[in-house]
C-alpha cells in the first residue's frame, strides 16, 4: 500500500457491552429500580481491552476482505468515510480479479496506543495509533465509533501520519482523553467547519489552511494537470459531514485539537475533440457505468486528519496531517 494518499486509494489513475460501572451512570426510580442514564453523563466511551478488540476484529476482518475481494467479509467493521473508500476497493478488485487477491499481504499492526476520550451521548469513539508492515515508517491512526451499547466499534477514519507529527492528547488524572464539541468557538476553525472550509480552500485558496502536501501542494499538482494537451479537467469538491461522515476531535495538550474530517470530491476529464478518451485503467473502468466516449467523470471520498491551533495562536493555521482518498464510483459520457 502506498503512502499519503492512502493503503486504501483506488487511483493515480492506474461488546460484548462494558461493565455497568464503568460505561453508565445508574439512577433509582421510584420504585427502586436502577435505570441506566449513560447518554447523558460524560463517561469512558470504552475501556482499552475493549479498544485492542475492536482493531484485532477489524485488521482480521480486513485482511479476509482484501484476500477475497469480498466487503461482505468487513463489511461489519467499517463505516463512513473508511468504509465507502474500502467497500469501492474491494468491489475494483473482484470484478478484476474474482478469485481473490493474488498479492495479498495481510496487514499487521503493532506499537499500538490507544487514546479514548470521556464524553456523554453517542457516538462513542477512540482512536488508535498504530505502526503498520505497510507504508514505511507512517502511523497508521484509526478512529473507531459506535452509535449504541448494542453495536459493533466499526472503523470511520483511517489515515496516515507521518512519524513525529501525530501530537500529544491532552488527559485526565485516569489517562481519559478530552472530546471536542464539533461547533468549538475556540480554535482557528471550528471541527464542524473543517469539510466545507476544506472544500472552499481547494477550489479558491484561502488562509485556513497551512502549506503543505495536502493544500497548497495538491492545489498546485492539480492546476498542473487542468491544463494538459488534449485533455480538459475541472475539480468539484464538496463538503461530507453528516451522520458517519461527521468530524471528530481530539483536544491536544496546547490547547489545539487533532480533527478526523471528510470530504467529496469530483473530476471531469474530457478528451479535445479529435483526440483520444481518458484511458483509466482497469480499476477504475470496474467502478464505471456509461460508455467514456469523450468524457469520464470520478467520485472519490477522502478522510483527512488536521491539527486544528487554538483560536489566536501567533496565527497559526490549520496543518492537514494525513489524508486517504479513494474512487467510489465514475461515469463515461
Amino acid at each position: 500500500m502506498s503512502r499519503d494518499r492512502g493503503p486504501l486509494r483506488l487511483r493515480r489513475l492506474d461488546r460484548s457491552a462494558l461493565i455497568a460501572a464503568s460505561v453508565t451512570a445508574l439512577s433509582l426510580t421510584a420504585s427502586g429500580c436502577m435505570v441506566v442514564h449513560g447518554e447523558r453523563e460524560v463517561l469512558p466511551a470504552t475501556t482499552k481491552a475493549e479498544a485492542a478488540k475492536a482493531l484485532q476484529q477489524f485488521t482480521n476482518a480486513y485482511n479476509a476482505a482484501d484476500k477475497a475481494y469480498d466487503s461482505s467479509l468487513d463489511a461489519p467493521h467499517v463505516t463512513g468515510a473508511l468504509g465507502a473508500i474500502d467497500a469501492a476497493r474491494l468491489k475494483a478488485g473482484n470484478a478484476n480479479s474474482p478469485s481473490g487477491n493474488a498479492t495479498h499481504t495481510p496487514l499487521k499492526l503493532s506499537d499500538v496506543t490507544y487514546t479514548i476520550p470521556k464524553k456523554a451521548g453517542w457516538p462513542r469513539w477512540f482512536v488508535a495509533d498504530a505502526a503498520g508492515n505497510k507504508g514505511g515508517t507512517a502511523r497508521w491512526l484509526f478512529v473507531f465509533t459506535r452509535d449504541g451499547m448494542d453495536e459493533p466499534f466499526q472503523a470511520a477514519y483511517l489515515t496516515l501520519v507521518a512519524a513525529g507529527k501525530v501530537p500529544e492528547f491532552k488527559k485526565d488524572a485516569d489517562g481519559w482523553a478530552e472530546a471536542v464539541p464539533a461547533d468549538s468557538t475556540g480554535l482557528a476553525a471550528q471541527p464542524e467547519n473543517l469539510s466545507k472550509d476544506y472544500a472552499s480552500y481547494l477550489k479558491s485558496g484561502g488562509d485556513v489552511f497551512a502549506d503543505g502536501p495536502h493544500t497548497s501542494v495538491w492545489r498546485a499538482d492539480r492546476a498542473k494537470d487542468a491544463v494538459r494537451p488534449g485533455l480538459a479537467t475541472q475539480y468539484i469538491d464538496e463538503p461530507l459531514a453528516n451522520d458517519a461522515y461527521a468530524p471528530l476531535a481530539l483536544r491536544t495538550t496546547d490547547g489545539g485539537a487533532l480533527v478526523f474530517f471528510a470530504t467529496h470530491h469530483y473530476v471531469k476529464e474530457t478528451a479535445a475533440s479529435g483526440t483520444s478518451v481518458p484511458n483509466p485503467g482497469d480499476a477504475v473502468l470496474a467502478l464505471t457505468t456509461g460508455e467514456i466516449k469523450q468524457s469520464l467523470m470520478m467520485e472519490f471520498v477522502s478522510n483527512e486528519v488536521a491539527l486544528d491551533p487554538p483560536k489566536g495562536a501567533g496565527g497559526r493555521r490549520v496543518d492537514v496531517l494525513g489524508r486517504i482518498q479513494g474512487l467510489t464510483s465514475a461515469k463515461g459520457s
